[in-house]
């Protein structure tokens, strides 16, 4: 595992932008602006027909990963709406603040802790010049209430986090499916806050998705696991296809630890607005679970059977990511630019776009084009595109040159194309073109299936 980055200088070499990204994933229907048809609401996003099938992947993956894997982890779905004494136990009414200034003069609203030093300390917006006001606290929950009457008896907050399901689950878990500690608890859901800016396309926003495990350990034992999960985790971006080159390992200071956290890292991608987190690896001692007993006076202790029933509250290592932030690096490290050959149904010097998705994680796993229309090529690419839907996710176009329909699945990161000509018809071959090197195959279309499952299995990212 590595400490650092092997990108020495920090600074990003791709070649996407936000905005490229931004305008690439509305015009393929990746990512739309939320209502958008009345001016768009701020911090919310919807994910068109590539963008649920990209986000779906990578949930199931990750998924995949923590439990179908793994014989210590298992899964749940807790409610969004809990008992608003779960985030007092939490300690989020108290501590899930951030510091709010706003700007006298252009109204702009800004986080204290992100604003230059000099700026706050002379009171001068960093956008006008304006005067600023003073630093207040600022919490991040959104408050409803419940039932027919709206008071503070009725006060629900939607979940800021999804840790806390699980935790107040933990004992209902080990006695319904027999689990001993170390053990883990998985789950994937939404959460909400109230964030004061919101910006940088799907990076930040008031409605996202966190894909969490908790793993419970014995005390003493804390940080050796808090270790061999730092290590599962780097390894999991490499399996993925990530340029580790952009990763890196960030420890919080004791300035930036979390109330609850006796240790945590973060590992940061190098998105082209910079070094940003992409996921958390926290040691949150005992401090959940504790709280949980004082505030609900239930007894979390773990009876250890193994170790002549003594009793003790674990300690927990958390991996907690974005899926929704984990989708923009998916999306960003996937960009890239190239000159495609003339070979490839290209005009001189034109500049291909093209992600270049792991094919387990890519929304369109393979398109069939026939070469014509005409001479019943269009129905045998239908036939083939049929057989080869039982196993993948698969398109089919025949509208334009062979050339402008390679970029388009190109575009849309799909990384096998299969083109139906008159060969097959008579000998029963087609052609397999591989998006990353745009090379191509001939080979007979029973084998297609067989030969697009081994190249995934096989995939190495080469650029």
């Amino acid at each position: 595992m590595a400490d650092q980055t092997n990108n020495a200088d920090g600074a990003y070499k791709g070649a996407a932008t936000m905005d490229k990204i931004s305008s690439l994933a509305k015009r393929r229907g990746f990512v739309y602006q939320s209502s958008e048809i009345y001016g768009g609401q701020s911090g919310a996003w919807d994910y068109g027909p590539l963008g649920i099938e990209l986000k779906n992947r990578i949930a199931q993956n990750w998924w995949r990963e923590m439990t179908q894997l793994r014989d210590d982890i298992v899964g749940i779905d807790a409610a969004i709406l809990m008992h608003p004494r779960t985030w007092e136990a939490s300690g989020h009414v108290e501590n899930f603040t951030d510091p709010l200034v706003d700007c006298k003069k252009c109204k702009a609203r800004f986080r204290a802790d992100q604003i230059p030093p000099e700026n706050l300390s002379a009171r001068k917006c960093p956008d006008c010049g304006g005067e600023l006001t003073g630093t207040r606290k600022f919490n991040l929950m959104f408050k409803t209430n419940i039932g027919a009457v709206e008071d503070s008896s009725s006060v629900l907050y939607l979940r800021p986090e999804t840790a806390q399901g699980i935790y107040v689950n933990y004992k209902n878990v080990i006695q319904s499916n027999r689990m001993k500690v170390p053990f883990g608890i998985a789950q994937i859901g939404k959460a909400f806050r109230n964030e004061i800016v919101t910006k940088n396309f799907i990076f930040r926003t008031c409605e996202f998705e966190q894909m969490e495990m908790q793993f419970f350990v014995k005390p003493g034992t804390d940080v050796e696991w808090f270790n061999e999960w730092k290590k599962r985790r780097w390894a999991y971006y490499e399996k993925m296809g990530v340029r580790m080159e952009n990763l890196r390992w960030h420890q919080h200071g004791p300035d930036e630890l979390a109330h609850y956290a006796k240790d945590a890292y973060d590992i940061e991608y190098l998105f082209p607005m910079g070094w940003k987190e992409l996921e958390g690896v926290h040691n949150r001692s005992d401090y959940d679970l504790r709280r949980h007993t004082e505030y609900s006076k239930k007894d979390l202790q773990y009876i250890d059977q193994d170790d002549g029933n003594k009793k003790y509250i674990p300690y927990i290592i958390e991996t907690s990511a974005g899926l929704t932030r984990t989708l923009l690096m998916v999306l960003c490290d996937a960009y890239d630019e190239d000159t495609p050959p003339a070979t490839d149904g290209g005009a001189d010097g034109e500049t291909r776009t093209v992600l270049r998705f792991h094919p387990a994680l890519a929304p369109v796993t393979v398109a069939v084009l026939p070469l014509m229309k005409k001479d019943g090529l269009a129905e045998i690419a239908q036939d083939i595109r049929a057989e080869l839907k039982q196993d993948f996710s698969a398109d089919y176009d025949h509208a334009g040159a062979i050339g402008r329909r390679y970029r388009r699945q190109d575009e849309a990161g799909t990384p096998f194309c299969v083109t139906v000509d008159y060969d097959t018809k008579e000998a029963g071959t087609v052609t397999l073109r591989f998006r990353d090197s745009m090379e191509q195959a001939r080979i007979h279309k029973n084998e297609l299936a067989a030969r697009i499952r081994q190249e995934i299995k096989d995939y190495k990212r080469k650029v």
